[in-house]
């Protein structure tokens, strides 16, 4: 039998961490079946341990630092 990931959708602010509630911006799929969600601070304090039973993990704390980009005069 093969198992096909089907490709995560992104998380949005809805999305909340299983720790403490705070917005997720990591999804663990596990290797058991289901998901955890956390917030960036959980997700690296849980890394180590997350990683031994992940099958996907899905991390979107690039976004945390990213700058939008800025208008230009033209959309003004």
């Amino acid at each position: 039998m093969t198992t096909v990931l089907t490709p995560a959708s992104p998380l949005t602010a809805a999305d909340r961490c299983d720790r403490c509630g705070a917005q997720a911006y990591l999804r663990v799929v596990l290797l058991s079946g289901g998901e955890l969600l956390f917030c960036a601070h959980h997700g690296r304090k849980f890394e180590p341990e997350l990683k031994k039973i992940a099958a996907e993990i899905q991390d979107e704390t690039e976004r945390l630092t990213a700058v939008p980009e800025s208008s230009t005069e033209e959309d003004r």
